[in-house]
C-alpha cells in the first residue's frame, strides 16, 4: 500500500487479503496472521488493535510492517518472523533452529503433569527439547520436579536455555544425542516429541514445516526410526514403575503401541488430542 497514511484496520485488511491469496489460507487464519504481525510491529496487544483500528500508522511502522509481510507472503512462519510462540500460556523464544511449539503437544504436557506429583520431587527427562517448551512448562508447573532436558543441537539448547532464564525455570540442559550422555541415569518420567514424519512425506514441502529444521521433523522411511530407538532404549533409563510418554503422528498409534509391548512396557495406551487424533502413546515399566 502507498500514498496517504493508512489506518490500522486498513493495513490489516489489506494484509489479510494478500496473505490469504499468497498462501491459500482461509480468511480467518490470514487475518490472525495479519493481526499478529501488526501487534508485533507496533508493540501492542490485540485489544489495542481493536481500540485503535482507525488510527493512522506512522510511515516508519507501516514500512516495517510491509517488510515483515513480504517475508510472510514468501511462506516464512509467523513464529519465526516475530521470534516467539505461545505454549501453555507462556511466550517462548523460537528461531529457525527449533521446531515451532504447537497446541497438539500440550496434550503431552497434560499427561506428564498428571503423572508428576506436586508434593514431592521426581526425576523427569525431556528428550529432544528444542525450544525447551515441554521441559520448562513441566518445571514451572511442578517446581519440585528435577527436570533434565537434552538435545543434540547446540543452537537449540541455546534457545532452550534462554527461555528457561527468561521464564525463571529450573531445568538441567545437556547436549546429548538422545540417551548418549545419560549413561547410568534413571528417571521416573521420560517424555519426548521426537521427529516422526516419513522422509518422503509431501507435507515436508508444504506450509510452515518447509522452514523448520528437518532433523526435528523427519525420521526415516516410515517416520518411526527415532520412536523405535527411544522405546528400545528407554527401559534402561526408567526407574522401576517409571512412565514413558511419546508424541507421534496421527496414524502411528498402533505401531508405537506395538513397539511398547515388544519392549516390555506395561499397560500401553494412546490418548487423543482435542481433534480426536491419537497423538500420544505410553506406558510404564514394571516395579
Amino acid at each position: 500500500m502507498s500514498g496517504e497514511a493508512v489506518s490500522v484496520a486498513g493495513l490489516i485488511d489489506d494484509a489479510t487479503a494478500r496473505i490469504a491469496a499468497a498462501l491459500n489460507l482461509q480468511r480467518r487464519d490470514a487475518r490472525l496472521d495479519a493481526r499478529v504481525l501488526a501487534a508485533h510491529v507496533l508493540g501492542v496487544d490485540a485489544a489495542w488493535l481493536i481500540a485503535h483500528d482507525t488510527d493512522p500508522l506512522p510511515a516508519q511502522q507501516a514500512l516495517a510492517f510491509q517488510s515483515l509481510l513480504a517475508r510472510r507472503l514468501s511462506g516464512l512462519p509467523i513464529a519465526y518472523l516475530t521470534g516467539s510462540r505461545e505454549f501453555y500460556g507462556r511466550p517462548f523464544l523460537v528461531s529457525a533452529d527449533v521446531l515451532i511449539p504447537r497446541p497438539d503437544t500440550e496434550l503431552l504436557v497434560e499427561l506428564a503433569l498428571a503423572r508428576t506429583p506436586s508434593e514431592h520431587a521426581i526425576n523427569v527427562l525431556d528428550l529432544g527439547t528444542g525450544s525447551g517448551c515441554i521441559a520448562i512448562t513441566l518445571a514451572l508447573e511442578r517446581p519440585l520436579a528435577r527436570v533434565t532436558a537434552v538435545d543434540r543441537s547446540a543452537a537449540a539448547l541455546a534457545i532452550a536455555r534462554s527461555n528457561a532464564e527468561t521464564l525463571n525455570a529450573r531445568v538441567e540442559f545437556l547436549a546429548s544425542d538422545w540417551f548418549s550422555a545419560l549413561a547410568g541415569r534413571r528417571f521416573d518420567l521420560i517424555v519426548s516429541n521426537p521427529p516422526y514424519i516419513a522422509t518422503a512425506d509431501p507435507h515436508l514441502a508444504q506450509g510452515d514445516v518447509r522452514f523448520e529444521p528437518l532433523s526435528a521433523l523427519a525420521a526415516g522411511a516410515d517416520g518411526l526410526d527415532d520412536l523405535r530407538h527411544l522405546v528400545t532404549a528407554a527401559c534402561a533409563h526408567l526407574a522401576p514403575g517409571g512412565t514413558l510418554l511419546l508424541e507421534h503422528g496421527y496414524d502411528q498409534a498402533d505401531a508405537v503401541l506395538a513397539l511398547l509391548r515388544q519392549n516390555g512396557i506395561q499397560s500401553p495406551q494412546s490418548w487423543n488430542d482435542l481433534a480426536g487424533v491419537q497423538r500420544v502413546s505410553g506406558g510404564i515399566v514394571s516395579e
